[in-house]
């Protein structure tokens, strides 16, 4: 029997492959020696330590229907479409390498006659007229009995959007949490005209199975294939919720502040875990009222532009002859949190 597995997603969707890549470090025998090939479409995926609302245009995401995804290991935010492929290895120790991983990827790069260099800790790099361009990069974990090394290559990435998604808005944010850096990148279909996704698949796979000297047949899975892998389920339902992929954001202030023809207004949040833990609002409205019962209601509530908006509206019964600014401030809180 092979010590090898090969896993291919055929999901697009960033929660189950994570959640797939989630199991194979998690529970995956460290006997195995694992590949999975996989793409996300339209994704912001950001590190573990990261707070999206501080890395990312959060609004412009909801507008474009792009997702975020939280993933387990640390590192910055990328942007993901179907122009990356991204691969994860795994081994067990001590036999565990990254120069092992990173060389099969490099080899599998030689097949098209792109000669790629690994470059300080986690790319890799070619040379072009242009000077030295990022194909890859890499993010590695190890624990007492395995490492795992997973990254992505730049196919035919759309690159102008990743400053569309991870330039946030000027929101005013005091906020911790590792901040991305950006580097100079180039496709790999400008220098293999016509490379797919399909291909450079074959070419990982061909350049795994010719390193170890075995073969194995590829598991092609999806939501609707779920993979052999212990608590899979589990583990997809906490990659997909709001309270992994925002929730585990590192605690920050928020301060908005507008002036409406009825006054201005200026609101102080302090969120821990996605929930606002403290709110503050002063104003110079003549009837500051409900404002001041707003703040105590957005105590616990959780920082989402649906459900601030919610507690404006659920403050019309109780003020009707503020409905109109309620309602007014309602709009803008949800379209500045978005």
């Amino acid at each position: 029997m092979s010590s090898l597995r090969l896993l291919i997603s055929d999901s697009h969707d960033p929660w189950f492959n994570l959640a797939v890549e989630e199991c194979i470090f998690r529970q995956m025998p460290a006997t195995q020696r694992v590949l999975f090939l996989w793409r996300n479409a339209n994704t912001v995926v950001i590190g573990r330590a990261q707070n999206p609302w501080k890395e990312c245009n959060t609004r412009r995401m909801d507008e474009d229907n792009i997702k975020l995804a939280r993933r387990s290991s640390g590192g910055g935010a990328v942007f993901h479409d179907l122009g990356n492929t991204c691969f994860t290895f795994m081994a067990g120790k001590p036999e565990y390498d990254k120069t092992v991983s990173t060389t099969i990827v490099v080899n599998a790069l030689k097949a098209f006659g792109v000669n790629a260099n690994a470059s300080g800790r986690n790319d890799l790099v070619v040379a072009t007229p242009e000077g030295e361009r990022k194909v890859s990069g890499s993010a590695y974990k190890e624990t007492m009995d395995r490492g795992f090394h997973h990254g992505t290559l730049l196919l035919d990435a759309d690159l102008t959007r990743l400053a569309d998604y991870l330039n946030p808005d000027a929101k005013k944010l005091q906020a911790k949490g590792i901040s991305s850096v950006r580097g100079r990148v180039a496709n790999l279909s400008e220098l293999v005209p016509g490379i797919t996704h399909k291909m450079i698949c074959d070419a990982v796979t061909k350049s795994f199975f010719d390193h170890y000297g075995e073969h194995t047949e590829a598991e092609i899975i999806s939501p609707d294939a779920l993979p052999d892998l212990p608590n899979f389920v589990e583990t997809f339902a906490r990659q997909s919720s709001w309270e992994w992929n925002f929730g585990q954001a590192p605690a920050f202030t928020h301060l908005l502040d507008q002036r409406f023809v009825w006054g201005g207004v200026e609101i102080h949040f302090d969120v821990e875990k996605g929930h606002i833990t403290r709110s503050q609002v002063f104003t110079d409205s003549l009837n500051p009222a409900p404002l001041e019962q707003l703040a105590k209601n957005l105590q616990g509530c959780i920082y989402h532009s649906d459900a601030l908006k919610a507690q404006c509206d659920g403050l019309i019964a109780d003020y009707p002859q503020q409905e109109k600014e309620l309602k007014e401030l309602g709009n803008w809180i949800a379209e500045i949190v978005r």
